[in-house]
């Protein structure tokens, strides 16, 4: 699992491998530089004892303070180049996790929480950009700082230099014993953070629910359980962090107490000049430094490796409804013909078919009603015409087509499809309208809102059509919601119409008329009509009626009255309401 992390963080890195290698060998640059000055203070410290002028001395003292400024300035581009690598993994990540997203289908967004979704999106990918970037510059900054100053400290004194780093194997040893519980802990984090950007979601999205059944106390206490469990786990993983941090910058600091005791005595037997020992004393402080912020970048590490996993399990869900490996095109012009075949569908969890064997065909231009109880499986047939669904092969045909067979782009856009739930955007009405046809002029607009039935009403908006519409379209009453979502279909001008439901908010007079308006206005229209508006529904040219996932019965409604039978029953059942109210 290491090694795949790894790799995969490599293959992050791959599309910027050039600015990478220029930002490590800027830092190759400084480390050179840092291991020549302590040489040149040590010549310039031995020199003392025997120079009389003071320029020798004070062009030393140039050429340091010289080679110290182009070594800072190396030090910034090395900076900014991983630093801006790390940005651009983040970009490209995240825009990578998003295109991915778009190719799931919805039952995926179904069984996952949108809260975490987001927190993976953000705080995960925040992770990989520090490891990526601040863990690569202290990895690199860090081997160098020991391939190029340990050779040159051992040609000083060996002995010396083993004693002052015999104790950096420890620091190993802390790490390996620290590492597991860090990856845990902050694994831990993680999840709580996803549990609460989860919370937060739902509750912003359901506040009118909230205040409606006045629930803000229990969503107040639960914020502050998961809020609490995030804090907890937070100072667990600090409390780890602030015992392993302090024992690797204390003994990092040992070797420069190693060497200070060790040193005098060597001076004095003159094995070590004095200028020899404060390179040495320099070139131990060289090592302080990186070895302390190992760390710091075992942190990031633990924290990369975990995100690298959860960034992962999103990328790597396959979708589950895919273009076809050779897709056909669509015969062209689109008459709007649709049939199925022995279509059954199971949802993945279910025990018993929802659909179970339809059979039936529509002809180009027909209006067609579905009708039944609730649960009979008229929303599930609804999702598998634009193949939302993963049916089977031969099962549903547009024009004669196998839908499996046709490109994904091009069958969507050859179905127009109005869920119940109209989901609006938080824009204007004019932009949601025409949100599947951009370029649209105002002119088409008001034609597909007129065939909707709510460009009246549009108009009587303070802002018109550029009335902003408000978060999932909160500002419309639910009918208005619906209406606007159907003039987006039609706008669209697709061959095959399908209502789901979609004007179960509106008045059985109000769903006739626009009925009406379809079966009229656009003669090559197939309208797949559901509901539960049985006088809506009676104006269709014919009436499937379904109860438990099969079609039972098939005619217009002046038949399907006459005949004993479900349908029988649902217009009796309608007639009653009509007449209670």
């Amino acid at each position: 699992m290491a090694y795949s992390r790894f790799q995969t963080l490599v293959s992050y890195l791959r599309p910027h491998w050039r600015t990478s290698a220029w930002g490590i060998f800027a830092l190759l640059v400084v480390n050179g530089v840092g291991v020549y000055i302590p040489l040149l203070i040590r010549d310039g410290v031995d020199s003392l004892q025997t120079v009389t002028e003071f320029r020798p001395i004070a062009l030393l003292a140039l050429s340091i303070f010289g080679l110290a400024s182009v070594m800072w300035v190396i030090r910034m581009v090395s900076r900014i180049l991983l630093f801006g690598v790390g940005r651009q993994v983040e970009f490209d990540l995240k825009q990578r996790i998003f295109e991915h997203l778009l190719t799931l289908e919805p039952a995926y967004f179904s069984s996952n929480r949108i809260g975490d979704l987001i927190n993976r999106a953000t705080s995960d990918l925040d992770n990989i950009r520090r490891l990526l970037g601040f863990a690569i510059l202290s990895l690199a900054n860090t081997l160098f700082a020991y391939s190029l100053t340990l050779p040159v400290m051992l040609m000083i004194n060996a002995r010396l230099t083993l004693l002052s780093v015999a104790v950096y194997p420890l620091m190993l040893v802390l790490v390996k014993i620290f590492s597991g519980k860090l990856q845990n802990q902050q694994l831990d984090v993680q999840e709580r953070l996803s549990n609460l950007s989860d919370l937060i979601q739902e509750d912003l999205s359901g506040i009118s629910l909230i205040k409606i059944y006045a629930q803000e106390e229990n969503e107040r206490r639960a914020f502050a359980n998961y809020n609490r469990e995030l804090l907890d786990a937070n100072l667990e993983l600090a409390k780890t962090r602030n015992i392993l941090f302090p024992l690797l910058g204390g003994l990092a600091s040992l070797s420069l107490l190693i060497l200070l005791a060790m040193g005098d005595g060597v001076i004095a037997s003159g094995q070590l000049s004095i200028g020899d020992f404060v390179a040495l004393i320099l070139y131990v402080e060289r090592l302080v430094f990186p070895t302390a912020l190992l760390g710091f970048t075992i942190t990031a590490y633990q924290r990369g490796e975990v995100s690298v996993d959860r960034i992962e399990a999103i990328l790597r869900v396959k979708p589950a409804i895919q273009d076809h490996p050779h897709p056909l095109p669509l015969t062209i012009p689109i008459q709007g013909w649709l049939s199925a075949r022995d279509l059954s569908y199971t949802y993945p969890e279910a025990r018993t078919p929802t659909l179970k064997h339809l059979n039936f065909t529509i002809q180009p231009g027909e209006t067609v009603a579905i009708v039944g109880p609730v649960g009979s499986g008229k929303s599930t047939l609804a999702n598998a015409l634009p193949r939302l669904l993963d049916v089977d092969l031969d099962s549903i045909f547009l024009d004669g087509q196998d839908i499996t067979q046709i490109r994904l782009a091009d069958l969507r856009g050859a179905i127009a499809y109005v869920p119940q739930e109209s989901f609006l955007f938080s824009a204007t009405i004019r932009e949601n309208i025409r949100y599947g046809n951009p370029f649209a002029e105002q002119t088409e607009i008001e034609i597909a809102a007129k065939t909707a039935q709510i460009h009246g009403e549009i108009t009587t908006f303070p802002q018109n059509y550029d009335t902003i519409v408000g978060e999932r379209g909160i500002t419309l009453s639910g009918g208005q919601r619906q209406r606007t979502a159907l003039a987006r279909a039609l706008l669209v001008d697709a061959p095959v119409l399908i209502l789901d439901d979609a004007l179960s908010s509106v008045d059985n007079q109000t769903a006739t008329e626009i009925l009406n308006n379809l079966r009229t206005g656009t003669q090559r229209k197939t309208v797949v009509f559901i509901s539960h508006q049985m006088s809506a529904a009676a104006t269709a040219d014919r009436i499937l009626v379904m109860n438990q996932g099969k079609i039972v019965q098939i005619g217009n409604h002046e038949t399907l009255t006459r005949q004993p039978g479900l349908y029988q029953s649902l217009w009796n059942q309608h007639k009653l309401e009509e007449f209670l109210v």
